[in-house]
């Protein structure tokens, strides 16, 4: 919240009329002492201007609309910026980007042989051995490694 200039110009008089520290000013008036020492060099707030965009909003959806699978990096190098600064427009325009995995360009791409089904399957057994490991660590007792050490130059 900004103070009124009237309040500024207010907290400044006080101080000067009555002597007192940045600080003790800013406590009587209960305000941050940064705020009273930057009025005191500058009363009125600077102007804010709105940065000027290298990325024109509509025509990055209207990119989008024409090359949905695109890669952010093709749209970057399309518009002349970083992959970064598509990926920050894209995300304030609201604009999921996520894959279309039933495209026929992608169903093109998938070596033949290869089922979701089986991938699937796959993936449910590697997250239940991660997790039975997992188990497994945790319930181990802490003082025990897995690595041998030498006592005495002997390996225990």
């Amino acid at each position: 919240m900004s103070y009124s200039i009237d309040f500024r110009r207010k907290v400044i008089s006080t101080r000067k009329n009555e002597g007192l520290s940045i600080r003790e000013t800013a406590k009587q008036f209960r305000i941050g002492p940064a705020s009273v020492s930057r009025w005191i060099n500058q009363i009125e707030s600077k102007v804010s201007t709105t940065r000027q965009r290298k990325i024109d909003k509509s025509e990055l959806i209207k990119d989008v609309e024409q090359y949905p699978d695109a890669y952010q990096k093709e749209r970057a190098e399309r518009f002349g910026v970083c992959q970064k600064a598509i990926w920050q427009a894209l995300k304030k325009l609201g604009l999921t980007y996520k894959k279309n995995s039933t495209s026929s360009e992608s169903r093109r791409k998938r070596p033949a042989g290869i089922s979701t089904k089986k991938n699937n399957s796959m993936k449910k057994k590697v997250n239940l051995l991660f997790l039975l490991m997992k188990v497994v660590f945790h319930t181990m007792p802490h003082g025990l490694t897995a690595i041998p050490q030498k006592v005495n130059g002997v390996l225990a």
